[in-house]
C-alpha cells in the first residue's frame, strides 16, 4: 500500500503489487504505478510517500484501496508521517521515503523514493500469490 498527499493536500492511496529494494546505502526502495491509474498524476508529483506493508490480518484494506474511485481512508484514522504522508494505523512494515527518481517502464512508472524512516513491527505480512492472499 503506498500513500501520499495531493498538490492539494489531500490523502492518495493506492494498492502496489511491486515493491522492491534498490539499495542500502543510500537506502532506495522502488514502485510502479500504471499509468491508466486514477492517482498516477497525483502520485508522479508528490515529493514524499509512505510504504505500508500490510500485515495478514489486513485483507479488506489491501482491497479498499485497490477499488476504483471509492474513499480510500474512510473508516481510517491515519497518523502524519514525514512532510504529513499519511501513515496507516496498523501496519507489518512503513517506509516513509522521498521521491528521488521516475523511470519509464512500459505502461508503468518506476518510483525511486530515498527511505528516510523506516518502521518494523516485526509481524507477519500480507502477501498477495498467484490470485489468493496466503495465510
Amino acid at each position: 500500500m503506498v500513500t501520499a498527499l495531493d498538490t492539494k493536500g489531500e490523502k492518495i492511496g493506492i494498492t502496489v503489487n511491486s515493491f522492491n529494494s534498490v539499495s542500502l546505502n543510500p537506502p532506495l526502495v522502488l514502485w510502479s504505478i500504471g499509468e491508466d491509474s486514477q492517482s498516477f498524476s497525483a502520485f508522479i508529483a508528490a515529493e514524499h510517500f509512505a510504504v505500508n506493508v500490510l500485515a495478514t490480518h489486513q485483507q479488506d484494506i489491501c482491497e479498499q484501496f485497490a477499488a476504483r474511485g471509492s474513499n480510500k481512508f474512510d473508516g481510517l484514522e491515519c497518523s502524519d508521517g514525514i512532510a504529513g504522508i499519511p501513515i496507516l494505523p496498523e501496519f507489518s512494515a512503513a517506509f516513509e521515503c522521498r521521491a528521488v527518481n521516475c523511470y519509464d517502464g512500459g505502461d508503468h512508472k518506476i518510483i525511486v523514493g530515498r527511505v528516510l524512516k523506516c518502521e518494523d513491527r516485526k509481524t507477519d505480512p500480507l502477501i498477495f500469490y498467484r490470485g489468493h492472499y496466503l495465510k
